[in-house]
């Protein structure tokens, strides 16, 4: 709480209202921000650390992250893009 306190106390001495805009807040907002993509930089490469340690213990990370982006769509969704995919595999002579 006292460290919120000290912060808004230096954002407030260094923004100010111009053209009917609120300087501390948005101030404040983008700070948030920067401190949040600084975070999102950690995670990423947190998860790049991932893969290349799958990658070190023989796994393939390429397929690891189509297998990731699958699991994020429902079932309906990853039914459409694989009958989608055979199509096109189809179409082109693959099959």
């Amino acid at each position: 709480m006292e460290n919120n306190v000290t912060e808004l106390k230096s954002v407030e001495a260094d923004a100010q209202d111009v053209g009917g805009v609120a300087g501390v807040r948005l101030k404040s907002f983008i700070e948030r921000i920067e401190r949040l993509e600084e975070e999102k930089t950690a995670i990423a490469d947190d998860i790049k650390d991932v893969y290349a340690e799958a990658k070190g213990t023989g796994f393939d990370a390429k397929t690891i992250r189509k297998v990731v982006s699958l699991r994020k769509l429902d079932v309906e969704k990853r039914r459409e893009a694989d009958d989608m995919l055979e199509l096109y595999k189809s179409a082109i002579g693959m099959e």
